[in-house]
């Protein structure tokens, strides 16, 4: 069974804030930063205006991020997405190819 996009975009979200906590800041479980964020993330993913038909939040012409956690998720995806080519090759692909 096919996944929907969104399904899609939070396991990526929840993958690239799992890798970045884990060993960018070096905690074993995420820390009440990186919760905070993942579900942020997935509370405006769930929200977004644009359902299953949603681009890339990079390209979207309405930003729903706060900017503090807008910057924080930038963060996340700078130090993550190129490590997910080594953790997680598949998801890297196809996280590329959908923005």
């Amino acid at each position: 069974m096919k996944k929907s996009r969104l399904a899609q975009e939070k396991e990526t979200v929840e993958l690239m804030i799992r890798l970045y906590c884990r060993k960018k800041e070096k905690n074993k479980t995420l820390c009440p930063d990186c919760e905070e964020l993942l579900l942020y993330a997935q509370t405006r993913l769930d929200r977004c205006p644009f359902g299953a038909g949603k681009h890339a939040c990079q390209q979207c012409p309405v930003h729903c991020y706060k900017p503090a956690m807008r910057e924080r998720m930038r963060q996340v995806m700078r130090f993550s997405g190129p490590r997910m080519l080594l953790y997680a090759p598949w998801k890297a692909i196809c996280h590329l190819f959908h923005r």
